[in-house]
This record gives C-alpha cells, sequence and structure tokens, in this order.
C-alpha cells in the first residue's frame, strides 16, 4: 500500500529527516545533476518555498514530490510541482497517481486554482501520464542558460 509523507512542514522546515535521506536515490532518477550535497541543496529549496512529500511503501521511498504553492499573475494561486518522479522499479504501478493525487488534493483543500508543473520535451511517457491525469498544456515554457 502507497501512503504519502509530507517530508517539510509547512514553514519549509525538514520535519522527516530520515525520508529526506531515503528520497535521494529516487530524486535522482530525475534529477541526476543534484549534487553530492544533496540535503544541503534541498534545504535551500525549501527555504525558497519549495516543499517535500514522498510516496511510501514499507520503509522504502517509491516516488518523490517537489512543490510549491504561490500566487502569479498567470495561473493565481497554484501548486506548482518541481519535480514528480517514482522509482523506476515501480513505474506503472500507481505511485505517480498517489503523489499528483495527493497534490491536487492538498491544492482543492486551500482553494487554488490551478496545480501546474512543466516536463521535459523528450519525456514522452511522463506526457502520456499527466494527458491520462487530465493535465493538458496550457503554454511553452522558454529558458535561457545563464551559467
Amino acid at each position: 500500500m502507497t501512503r504519502v509523507v509530507e517530508v517539510t512542514d509547512e514553514s519549509g522546515a525538514v520535519a522527516e529527516p530520515d525520508w529526506l535521506r531515503k528520497a535521494q536515490a529516487v530524486h535522482r532518477q530525475l534529477r541526476t545533476a543534484l549534487p553530492p550535497e544533496y540535503e544541503a541543496k534541498m534545504k535551500r529549496v525549501f527555504a525558497g518555498g519549495g516543499r517535500m512529500c514522498v510516496a511510501v511503501e514499507g520503509d522504502e521511498v517509491a516516488g518523490v514530490a517537489v512543490y510549491r504553492m504561490h500566487e502569479n499573475t498567470f495561473s493565481g494561486r497554484q501548486l506548482y510541482v518541481d519535480d514528480l518522479v517514482t522509482d523506476e522499479r515501480r513505474r506503472s504501478s500507481g505511485v505517480g497517481r498517489a503523489l499528483l493525487g495527493y497534490l491536487e488534493q492538498k491544492a482543492r483543500a486551500a482553494k487554488f486554482d490551478t496545480l501546474s508543473l512543466d516536463s521535459g520535451t523528450q519525456r514522452q511517457q511522463a506526457h502520456k501520464f499527466y494527458f491520462r491525469e487530465g493535465m493538458v498544456v496550457t503554454s511553452f515554457h522558454f529558458a535561457k542558460n545563464l551559467a
């Protein structure tokens, strides 16, 4: 059975340090360029408004979601998903659906207008999943690398 655990509290403090440590291996399946100092990096993300929850099966992390709740001029009040990843050994088993459903419930409970995310153009399997979950493409995301 999959359950969702909030790793951070509402202020962004790490409430579940063991789950944060366990999340790293699954999180790196999506974000391979995360630095070796994973926990320090994530604490900076949390200080900037990011939050994390994990899908848990037994004592293992089956999926990771990093998200933020904010308001902007385009979408209004939104829950934006930075990262959503299911452990590659558990894909197509309902873990992603559990995480996305949890985040949708959280956004609805807060009376937010939108649940949104960006997904790399190369991630066609993820796109199929998002479409099945009722999401639609609303815009293009443009970026310029400044590094």
